[in-house]
This record gives C-alpha cells, sequence and structure tokens, in this order.
C-alpha cells in the first residue's frame, strides 16, 4: 500500500512538472515573461506629476503629488495663463532623477508624410517603462546622459504603446513631450504615432493601467478617466497625435494596414482624420460595413490588425499595398516578437519586443530593441547601440 501511495504521488508529480515545463516552454515560444521582485518603490508617489488640467477660468492648472501613505498625500497647486511658457519637471521615483522641460500650448495636428534624408531610429510597445525607454535613446546617441537631444535632424518614431501595464506612465509621456520640443529646436522630429492602449486610455477604457493611476486619480480629487480627457493637457496633446505616417519612403502604424482597408485607397491624412474623430468613442460593430468601420476596427483598424503574422497576405499583396502609398516598406510594433525583424523581404519590418520593466525583474530576462534606417538600409539596433543589419 505504501508503495503504490509513493507511485502514485511520483505520478502525480511528474505530471505537474511536466505541464510546468510545457507551460514556461509556451511562454518563451510566444516571447512572454515572468515578473518577480517587484520593488516598493512603484508606489511611492512624492512628486509625482505633473499633473495638468484645464479650468473653467481658460487657465493651466499644475499639479504635483506630495507625501507618502504613512503620513498622508496632498496636491502642490498653481494656476497658469495658457498663453504662458511653464518650466515643469518630473521625478523618476526608482532612481530619484529628475528631468526638466516647458510647457507650451500651441501644439499641432503633424503631417501625414515626411520626405528628407536624415535617419530614423523606430521603437515600440515601451508599456510604462521609463528606465528602458531612456537608456535606450542614450546607448543609441538619440539623447546625451543629460537627458537632451542629440539626434539633430533625425526621426525618433514612437510607434505606440508606451502607456500602460507598467508604473511610469507620466514619467514616459511628460519625457516624449521633452525630447518633441528639443528636437523641434534642431531640426529633428518626434514622430508619436498612437497605438490601440493610448486610444484605450483616450476612450475611457483603463483596465490595462497599473494600480497607481487609481490611487493618483483619488489623491487628484478626480476619476481615472479625467487623466486623459479632453480637459487634461496629456489628453489633448495625444488627440493631436496620427495613426500612419510615411517618412522617408517608409510607412509608420501601430498595428497595420488589412487588406479593406489598403483597398479603399484613401491617403494617409483621410486615414488619421477618420481615426482621430474616433479617439474619444470605443469601436463596435454596426450593420452597416463601411471603410470606416474597418480603419477603426479593433480588427482590422491600423491600430490593431495583426495579419501580417498570421499568413493572410502573400507578397504580393503586401507589394500592391506598398504600391498604393508608393512606399519602400511597413514598420510596425502591436505583436510581440523575439527580436526586430523583417518578414516579405523585409518590406514587412515588426519592432515589437519586450523591454524590460522599471519596477520588477522578468525571466526570462528582455532587452530592448528598436530598428535604425540609414541610407534605405535597415538595422535591428541593441540595448547596448550595437547594430545588426536586416
Amino acid at each position: 500500500m505504501k508503495r503504490r501511495m509513493i507511485r502514485y504521488f511520483k505520478h502525480i508529480f511528474g505530471t505537474l512538472l511536466v505541464l510546468l515545463l510545457i507551460g514556461l516552454s509556451f511562454l518563451v515560444y510566444e516571447n512572454g515573461s515572468i515578473g518577480y521582485a517587484q520593488n516598493p518603490k512603484r508606489f511611492d508617489l512624492d512628486k509625482d506629476g505633473p499633473y495638468i488640467f484645464s479650468t473653467q477660468d481658460s487657465l493651466w492648472e499644475v499639479q504635483y503629488i506630495r507625501g507618502n501613505r504613512k503620513d498622508g498625500f496632498f496636491t502642490d497647486t498653481n494656476y497658469y495663463p495658457k498663453s504662458d511658457t511653464i518650466p515643469l519637471r518630473t521625478h523618476f521615483a526608482l532612481d530619484g532623477s529628475e528631468f526638466e522641460f516647458e510647457l507650451h500650448s500651441n501644439f499641432q495636428i503633424p503631417p501625414s508624410i515626411y520626405e528628407d534624408t536624415a535617419p530614423i531610429f523606430a521603437i515600440s510597445d515601451i508599456e510604462s517603462g521609463y528606465q528602458a525607454f531612456r537608456d535606450m535613446l542614450i546607448q543609441n546617441g538619440i539623447i546625451n546622459t543629460q537627458l537632451e537631444w542629440t539626434f539633430e535632424q533625425g526621426h525618433l518614431v514612437l510607434l505606440g504603446d508606451f502607456v500602460d501595464r507598467g508604473f511610469s506612465t507620466t514619467q514616459v509621456l511628460w519625457f516624449i513631450y521633452k525630447l518633441e520640443q528639443e528636437a523641434k529646436i534642431q531640426g529633428g522630429k518626434v514622430h508619436f504615432i498612437l497605438g490601440n492602449h493610448e486610444l484605450k486610455n483616450l476612450q475611457s477604457r483603463y483596465m490595462d493601467a497599473a494600480k497607481k493611476y487609481h490611487a493618483v486619480a483619488g489623491i487628484l480629487k478626480k476619476h481615472q478617466h479625467h487623466l486623459y480627457d479632453m480637459d487634461a493637457f496629456i489628453g489633448q496633446w495625444l488627440r493631436s497625435k496620427n495613426t500612419i505616417e510615411k517618412i522617408n519612403g517608409v510607412l509608420f502604424t501601430h498595428g497595420g494596414i488589412h487588406p479593406d482597408v489598403a483597398e479603399a485607397k484613401l491617403s494617409l491624412e483621410r486615414m488619421n482624420a477618420i481615426n482621430r474623430n474616433y479617439y474619444n468613442q470605443a469601436y463596435y460593430p454596426q450593420p452597416k460595413p463601411s471603410i470606416t468601420q474597418s480603419i477603426i476596427s479593433t480588427k482590422t483598424g491600423l491600430c490593431w490588425y495583426r495579419g501580417y503574422f498570421k499568413d493572410e497576405l502573400s507578397s504580393s499583396d503586401i507589394d500592391a499595398q506598398l504600391d498604393i502609398w508608393q512606399a519602400k516598406a511597413v514598420v510596425v510594433g502591436h505583436t510581440i516578437q523575439s527580436k526586430v525583424q523583417g518578414y516579405y523581404n523585409n518590406k514587412v519590418i515588426a519592432i515589437d519586443v519586450k523591454h524590460p520593466k522599471d519596477y520588477n525583474k522578468n525571466w526570462p530576462h528582455k532587452s530592448s530593441e528598436g530598428l535604425w534606417i540609414v541610407n534605405n538600409n535597415y538595422f535591428r539596433t541593441l540595448s547596448n547601440g550595437e547594430k545588426i543589419a536586416l
């Protein structure tokens, strides 16, 4: 009887071990990871901000959170005319660092097409990881160690999903805003092309946001959706951004271009305008199909499509798509990869990789990657600045 019980438990243990190994293998195959060793500083809200909202008196209300859970929280609040240039700073709790920038209220909808000979550096799906984002830009010469723009007339393309799933959304968004201002002075450009997670937050769908931001909203005496609504400076700024652009002959969009969208042969400006009209409204299927539905759909939309990686298109389909907009390639994020890599003879380039998180470790360990384009050549660029030709 005793031997039978031992054999039984050995069988159970063996089965569980096999299932565990299968599960871990599948996780690695799907380019996923397991988070562990969470740093308690992720809930350190002292100096967090700024959080900026429009008032009924046409002023900007600028708030920073102060305090801690033991002694309580409060806000430092100041008001500024919208015509002012406002000096601001953002604090990063993990290492105690800060960066400074100025707020300007005159942002505009960017063009959809750019043509010059400057290099392009593209990265996507940072998912609120400020440290990995910052260090990647330093190692690749986009900024210096003082976090100042050094890419001159270059194009920094941020291909969506820079929010959610992390505790540094505020830091990431203001850092992008800072770099955008500095690039303009030198003739460079920061292209913040929205992904599906930016859309989710604009549409009050914050289920993927870190719990920190529920607390932030409460301290500010607001609801979480107010952080991105039309009264929030960040919300207004994000609503000015595009969902597809062509830069030096290369298309950039977060998800991809579904055949139904391509078939309509709309201009990039028109597709951006259609998407922008629905930034405030979540998609829902309607009885009568339309090109608008295709563009904003959570299946076929520019910010959502994954068909390049499901064998839905042939090489001739890709060529036909590129011909419509006279493009050489399309670069996408959204669908996670083991590394930055090209498909369809480098006519589709996927750059969504699993980046390190600020406040926890991951197994397997992940390293950031991006895409470098110079003189019509494509390079997979690593977190140490090394470049590998695709």
